[in-house]
């Protein structure tokens, strides 16, 4: 789990790529040394924000959000299921 860190979030790694479920709007979670923020859904896509980079994305969509590459595999009204990685 080198380079990832939770607070209530479910967050696993698997070398340079975790995979994270975020639950409820102003949620946090450390991937790979970056902080990530859902800030909530809006017409099925979720609002990520990766320091000052905020991103939008629907389940099945991939985004670059800072230093991040972040695919959403699901979103729902209040949690979003992605997985990040490096660049």
């Amino acid at each position: 789990m080198a380079g990832c860190s939770l607070t209530s979030n479910n967050v696993s790694c698997s070398g340079n790529e975790c995979t994270a479920t975020l639950t409820g709007s102003g949620s946090e979670a450390t991937i790979l040394g970056n902080s990530l923020v859902f800030a909530g859904t809006q017409d099925g896509r979720a609002t990520l924000s990766v320091g000052d980079a905020e991103v939008s994305c629907a389940a099945g969509e991939s985004v670059t959000a800072g230093p991040l590459s972040l695919t959403c595999t699901s979103v729902e009204d209040d949690s979003v299921e992605l997985t990040a990685s490096l660049g």
